[in-house]
């Protein structure tokens, strides 16, 4: 669950915490985003960052570089020159469910691009160094050769996991494990209307920042919704589990008596336009991109 409510004195506003971190905007999205930075709730709805997270990252040794390292990402191309090994393997690797994404986006071929932490890599290439080398595995060999990807279920499960780690109370958890089910499963799984309206209220979306104007309706959804048999049973189970505590805390709250905070969160049921987004919408970033080579 969320860090208790912050007090003026124990928490910062975001810019001012980005500052005080040295962090580019990206690098501080993906500080709280890994929970490098945690954040805590504050009055009007709002989130503050939390003071002694700021103070232990600038005591470390090395601040910034040292914290800036933690949180750089890299594509498939970076990320394999990283630990000394082709593309394709590295791909491999990633498919086989050995590294998980952190973000993704869809690029103008319509191709997703699945992004690392760079730390990640690191820590993956010293656990495992049999893998860098040789032949893979059998068993990997022959489950890759059957079309396994992994990449979009471990990206799913690393998101939840930031949402359900962040909730404020079980209702929000329980609102994070809708947004994994996708909304016809999750209306399934919760029969009452008025506890429906409030998860809508409160769900996420599960994509932490934009996935490109070129993204469609069917390639968000199939990365952004459970469809693993194991996956969607887990998250049946959470979701089911995080219900009872909710209930327990009190019923889900009339619309019309609802916070601020939950009546301007995303609403599941929604689905992503079929057709790209306008212009307007951000496009990754160039600098992503310029490590992807994609220019």
């Amino acid at each position: 669950m969320a860090v208790k409510e912050a007090t003026a004195r124990e928490a910062l506003g975001m810019q001012r915490a980005r500052e005080e971190l040295c962090l580019e905007a990206e690098e501080f999205e993906v500080a709280l985003q890994t929970g490098e930075v945690r954040t805590a709730p504050a009055v009007g709805g709002r989130r503050r960052v939390v003071r002694e997270d700021v103070d232990r990252l600038r005591e470390e040794e090395g601040f910034p570089d040292r914290l800036r390292a933690r949180l750089e990402l890299v594509g498939s191309i970076e990320g394999a020159a990283l630990i000394g090994i082709s593309r394709e393997r590295f791909t491999r690797l990633a498919k086989g469910g050995f590294l998980r994404p952190v973000r993704w986006y869809v690029n103008r071929y319509r191709a997703v691009v699945w992004l690392y932490l760079a730390e990640d890599v690191r820590r993956f290439a010293r656990a495992h160094p049999a893998l860098l080398e040789g032949r893979l595995p059998a068993p990997l060999r022959d489950a890759l050769d059957e079309g396994e990807d992994r990449r979009a279920r471990g990206w799913r499960a690393r998101r939840v996991e930031e949402l359900v780690r962040d909730a404020e109370d079980a209702w929000a958890e329980a609102s994070a494990w809708c947004a994994l089910l996708g909304p016809e499963a999750a209306a399934d799984a919760v029969p009452d209307e008025r506890e429906r309206a409030h998860l809508r209220r409160l769900c996420p979306a599960l994509p932490a920042v934009g996935t490109g104007s070129y993204a469609t309706r069917e390639l968000i959804e199939a990365q952004t919704v459970a469809s693993h048999p194991d996956e969607v049973t887990f998250a049946q189970v959470s979701l089911a589990d995080a219900l009872l505590r909710a209930r327990a805390d009190g019923p889900a709250p009339h619309p019309e008596r609802a916070t601020p905070a939950a009546a301007s969160a995303r609403p599941i049921a929604p689905p992503p336009s079929a057709e790209p987004a306008p212009p307007t919408t951000p496009a990754p970033r160039s600098r992503w991109r310029r490590l992807l080579g994609l220019g």
